[in-house]
């Protein structure tokens, strides 16, 4: 038994919890440790994309002040 298995999933098909591999692949988003953060697996992924989008948005600034010079 591979530790997916023993762990939460957040379906986004139906928006339900689920414990296990229940549905497919393609519709479950996880693995979380507890019930509660498969709940808010939504808001995490939100956060998530926010975040990185800031990274991406800083490392491309960073690229184009050293682009300018050349180097």
């Amino acid at each position: 038994m591979s530790s997916g298995e023993r762990k939460y999933w957040y379906n986004t098909t139906s928006g339900e919890v689920e414990y296990g591999y229940i549905s497919p692949a393609v519709d479950r988003v996880g693995p979380f440790d507890t019930a509660e953060a498969a709940a808010n697996a939504m808001q995490t992924l939100r956060e998530r994309a926010e975040a990185w989008a800031v990274e991406e948005r800083i490392d491309d600034d960073w690229h184009k002040t050293t682009d300018v010079d050349g180097k």
